[in-house]
């Protein structure tokens, strides 16, 4: 596909132009060898001469080879977790006794659970589901013999977690590991997955004849279909971008090799002199933000008085696995800075980071701010991570052995596919995403209703080799950003010389980016930070319009000279208050601007910005 590339007008930011010309090398060309190269650029630190060697590229095809077998999950990380576990726990004695007394328990507690049912009193379980276990909650599954069947699993598995855990000498990486892999053995065994052991689908196919099943049967073969066509399901197919999602009027006003940056249409005859530019995340398309009418951040933000842009991310292919992060940075932010400044003629923007996105946007304001660059009035950031330290159950796939075996399948096809990436994420959730999902689209033949966030999740992405290994090494593995030896332009950044205004959401029951990992900006930032903590998960959290039912968040703001508080602390100490934060956000960013005016033309043809086609664009339509 062709794309119309145009260049950004010269700006006097002499030494973040010279790194975004360093960054704007193409895949095949050559750097200069007589300039310095900093760590973050270029390919993954890793990548030596030796890549060329014959062995190490044996090593790198036979690992890439092994890697479309196991879904990207390095066999040696996994045996590595498992040695841990077994040897420490063969030479911990009083554990083994503990795991014995445990088992002998857990069979009393069954039995006299089995006493009393056959008693024919109402009985309370021996042992109840966890909270975001919702396979047992049928009331059939407390009729017999299905109440045994169900309350021996959950004992099971409360067993083999005591098990993994808590054995004296092992690291806690490989017992999460452990435990998880347990996890994952256990929820293929559950009795909901077979039509014999689970109440609900016999119950469906009494009563439609077994025709649940014949159902279920064409599901599978259409899935399966699907799988090797990649063709998207009807149901998904039905949501049409600029028709059903990312329906907000606007045009794209800037493009280069990396991204697209559409100029949302006011909605408003007056807007705030600040414009708002939002960095998504390019681990899926933008228009998580832009979703329907009725929960599109973009249309609230407009409706507020807000001249609002966006940059949507090309989705990359093999000939782009050499972008890296500091492409995104200079590419990415830094262009569509130039440009939303050369278009509104405002010097102060408003920045907001959504999770991947919001980690760049970080880097990008922590360098700017080393230079002198004071363009970004305030920052907001959702969902979004500094400190990878806690950075959820994503860490599980995070070690060197892992990182390397990832490299090696990144280097063979020369960039991470959408269905190894979601493959990860549905493990991660095996209960829900696979198991549960098996059971209701094969057994009960019936297929899940489609919506706009679903829609937007098949809707995926790939990430270009090089970018993707220095995220994984730099911050995942190392924390570079963190503790302050990430470089940009050759020379390090720190979090701490961001003196704009921050606001972070963390979201309660997020598994991608947990809360108190978000909190952290209260460590690094030297300036005030207004926390909100909100319920939902990763993307329902934050997708969180006014009006939205049971929705409640927390929010207080630290002065940058104000005492800490952890996390825990903080949270005991802010009430929650009923309903979205997006109010309280537009709010805080009203405080912050000036007074409302004129409003800015669509793009700036004299600046060389002019309207190149109607947003969505095209950018976003590249499967």
């Amino acid at each position: 596909m062709a794309h119309q590339i145009k260049t950004t007008p010269p700006k006097v930011n002499a030494p973040r132009k010279a790194a975004a010309k360093m960054a704007l090398v193409k895949p095949g060309e050559t750097r200069d060898k007589g300039a310095a190269t900093p760590r973050s650029l270029g390919t993954p630190e890793r990548d030596t001469d030796q890549d060329f060697n014959v062995y190490n590229v044996m090593d790198k095809a036979a690992n890439a080879a092994l890697a479309r077998v196991t879904m990207g999950i390095a066999p040696s990380a996994l045996a590595a977790a498992w040695a841990d576990w077994l040897t420490h726990l063969a030479t911990a004695p009083g554990k083994q006794l503990e795991l014995i007394e445990k088992a002998g328990k857990k069979a009393s507690r069954q039995m006299q659970y089995a006493g009393r049912c056959l008693s024919g009193a109402d009985v309370q379980p021996c042992i109840e589901s966890l909270p975001q276990d919702h396979r047992f909650r049928d009331p059939s599954w407390q009729k017999w013999p299905y109440n045994m069947m169900y309350q021996s699993f959950l004992l099971q598995q409360q067993w083999w977690h005591n098990a993994m855990t808590d054995v004296p000498g092992m690291t806690k990486q490989h017992e999460n590991v452990m435990a998880f892999l347990a996890r994952q053995v256990l929820d293929m065994m559950s009795p909901s997955n077979l039509p014999l052991t689970n109440p609900e689908v016999l119950q469906a196919t009494l009563a439609q004849g077994g025709m649940n099943l014949v159902h279920g049967a064409q599901n599978f073969g259409e899935d399966i279909k699907r799988y090797v066509t990649k063709e998207k399901s009807p149901e998904a197919e039905a949501f049409q971008l600029g028709r059903d999602l990312a329906t907000s009027p606007g045009q794209v006003v800037y493009r280069n090799r990396l991204i697209e940056l559409i100029q949302y249409a006011p909605t408003t005859d007056q807007v705030h002199p600040e414009p708002i530019l939002i960095v998504p995340a390019w681990i899926m398309k933008y228009y998580i933000l832009d979703l329907s009418p009725e929960n599109s951040m973009v249309k609230f933000l407009t409706g507020q008085g807000f001249s609002v842009f966006m940059i949507s991310w090309l989705n990359p292919e093999a000939e782009d696995r050499d972008l890296s992060m500091e492409d995104y940075r200079a590419m990415g932010i830094m262009e569509a800075l130039d440009a939303v400044q050369a278009i509104t003629g405002s010097d102060h923007v408003h920045g907001l980071g959504y999770c991947l996105g919001g980690t760049l946007l970080a880097i990008a304001a922590a360098a700017m701010a080393r230079d002198g660059d004071t363009r970004f009035d305030t920052l907001t950031f959702l969902a979004a991570q500094t400190d990878f330290t806690e950075a959820g159950e994503l860490t599980l796939f995070i070690n060197d052995s892992q990182v390397n075996f990832l490299e090696d399948m990144m280097w063979d096809q020369g960039y991470l596919s959408t269905e190894q990436m979601g493959g990860a994420f549905r493990l991660l959730r095996s209960a829900d995403l696979i198991w549960s999902r098996n059971v209701h689209d094969y057994l009960m033949g019936e297929r899940m209703k489609m919506f706009d966030l679903l829609a937007w999740n098949a809707d995926g992405t790939r990430l270009p080799y090089t970018m993707h290994a220095q995220y994984l090494r730099q911050l995942f593995l190392n924390n570079d950003l963190a503790e302050g030896r990430y470089e940009v332009a050759g020379k390090p950044i720190a979090i701490s010389d961001i003196r704009a205004p921050i606001f972070a959401v963390g979201t309660e029951d997020d598994h991608v980016a947990p809360w108190k990992s978000v909190y952290k900006f209260h460590r690094f930032a030297d300036t005030d930070v207004t926390f909100v903590l909100t319920n939902g998960g990763h993307n329902a959290g934050i997708v969180t319009e006014p009006g939205h039912r049971g929705r409640h968040f927390r929010m207080a703001t630290t002065a940058f000279d104000a005492p800490f508080r952890d996390a825990d602390e903080w949270q005991e100490a802010v009430a929650p208050q009923d309903g979205s934060w997006w109010t309280a956000h537009a709010q805080w960013l009203k405080e912050r601007s000036g007074p409302l005016g004129d409003l800015p033309a669509m793009g700036r043809a004299e600046a060389g910005y002019a309207p190149l086609c109607a947003a969505p664009g095209t950018y976003v339509l590249r499967a």
